[in-house]
């Protein structure tokens, strides 16, 4: 079925409930969703508790769960209505989750060339006039929780906060080996572990030809952050989100299709201003490495020698706990660190040289800018990309090597074309600072700290 065809079997996407229960210090929850006329959707969440709670006191938060995640299952037939039955939400949530599907599912519609500027395109309305109480779980809030997803970034983020002296947590949802491991290198407890189940009616749906494509996975991450650090009694929900999420792939239909959205500094703020009004404000969201660029945080990540063996980056291969060597994201780790790392470690991490394997050259094109667009993965920007490739030539020069014929392209295309040459413009790179940040003081003290001494390092070994 095309599009029109789903939309006319399919007129509404209705949340129908939440339901929940405590049994043996696990909190158990689950979401109702019609897909009309008869397709149920119930997808579940486990969520470990400490204490026993009173319901009243977290029902908001699982209806807000409830909230974003009907957005993956709305997205199979892009109804024109979604109903929200288990509560009244105001007319800016009805315009703030309306503005996270549009820009949220970009890539969706992009890859689906799905026109959604339509004013009839999507309507969001209230079922219920029943409103929940936003009052905050009664704890004292202190210290951090950090997201942890098992790449680079997160372990950056363990390693550098483990240097302040408040308490500290970490989170994992649906926790993969490099994640629990990356945890336990930093020398932190034992994490929160949240384990979060799909309807497999989803799966089946998209193998009969429904529609699929990528979700705002990160403003789930947001939503069930706050509500754990709420439930633990954290101040600080910290993602390691970084400047280089800003960039966009493309426009399609005027708008910005950043397949990072979620990650971007636009949702981090307008998350924020919702949360502080509909969630809680004992507890601030935001990501600690968003002043800095990809290429920054590839050479901090240089300095912790103890993960590199363990973190994995990898989505295509991440169920087999590999590099698979051929997608973008494979791409731009590879080139990130290449420059930071000797080249003997680089083939211990990857096992290969991956500027010489055929089947990752288009996805090297691809995050350099020799491309249609610039690939739907969490990569960092083309400059940075470019850099980094440009830089990768001196480095095979050292070593007396062959210069890759995709290292030799880039670098060429990047001298002829800038007036500043390369080793400035990485020097810019490397030390540049976003004041578009909600960084706490000390963790931006410490941060800045840890910044200045390493670029310092970093800019003596790439001249």
């Amino acid at each position: 079925m095309n599009l029109e065809q789903l939309r006319q079997k399919h007129p509404r996407l209705i949340y129908q409930s939440y339901n929940y229960e405590i049994v043996e210090q696990e909190l158990k929850a689950n979401w109702k969703f019609c897909l009309e006329p008869d397709i149920i959707f119930t997808p579940k969440i486990i969520v470990p508790i400490e204490a026993n709670l009173d319901k009243k006191q977290i029902e908001n938060y699982i209806f807000h769960l409830g909230l974003i995640e009907l957005i993956s299952y709305w997205k199979a037939a892009c109804p024109p209505e979604v109903v929200i039955q288990p509560a009244k939400i105001s007319p800016a949530q009805i315009e703030w989750l309306h503005d996270l599907v549009i820009h949220g599912l970009g890539e969706f519609y992009y890859t689906n060339n799905i026109d959604f500027t339509a004013t009839d395109f999507l309507t969001i309305t209230c079922g219920s006039d029943r409103l929940i109480p936003t009052a905050s779980l009664e704890k004292e809030h202190q210290g951090d929780l950090i997201l942890v997803a098992g790449g680079k970034d997160s372990s950056v983020t363990l390693e550098i906060l483990k240097e302040l002296p408040n308490p500290k947590g970490t989170l994992i949802l649906n926790p993969t080996r490099s994640a629990i491991d990356s945890i336990k290198i930093a020398g932190y407890d034992s994490p929160i572990t949240v384990k979060r189940t799909i309807d497999p009616k989803l799966i089946e749906l998209n193998q009969a030809g429904y529609l699929n494509g990528h979700t705002p996975f990160s403003a789930y991450l947001a939503f069930l952050g706050t509500f754990i650090a709420d439930l633990y009694g954290y101040k600080n929900v910290i993602a390691s989100n970084e400047n280089s999420a800003d960039e966009q792939n493309t426009i399609f239909h005027e708008l910005k299709i950043n397949h990072q959205y979620s990650k971007s500094f636009r949702f981090e703020q307008r998350f924020r201003e919702y949360g502080d009004r509909y969630l809680t404000s004992a507890v601030s969201y935001f990501s600690f490495l968003r002043p800095l660029l990809d290429l920054q945080i590839a050479g901090l990540f240089a300095e912790f020698p103890q993960h590199h063996a363990s973190f994995r980056s990898c989505n295509v291969n991440q169920r087999k706990d590999s590099w698979c060597k051929q997608c973008p994201k494979c791409a731009f780790v590879y080139l990130s660190l290449f420059n930071f790392l000797p080249y003997q470690e680089m083939l211990n991490i990857f096992g290969d040289d991956l500027y010489l394997k055929p089947e990752i050259q288009s996805s090297l094109k691809g995050v350099a800018g020799i491309s249609e667009h610039k690939p739907f993965e969490c990569v960092g920007t083309v400059e940075e990309s470019r850099i980094a490739l440009a830089l990768s030539a001196k480095k095979y020069e050292k070593m007396n090597e062959e210069i890759p014929e995709i290292v030799r392209l880039v670098e060429r295309e990047v001298s002829g074309n800038e007036s500043l040459g390369i080793e400035a413009i990485a020097e810019k790179l490397l030390t540049q600072w976003s004041d578009r940040h909600y960084l706490p003081q000390k963790h931006e003290t410490i941060l800045r700290q840890k910044l200045t001494s390493v670029s310092r390092k970093l800019l003596e070994n790439l001249n």
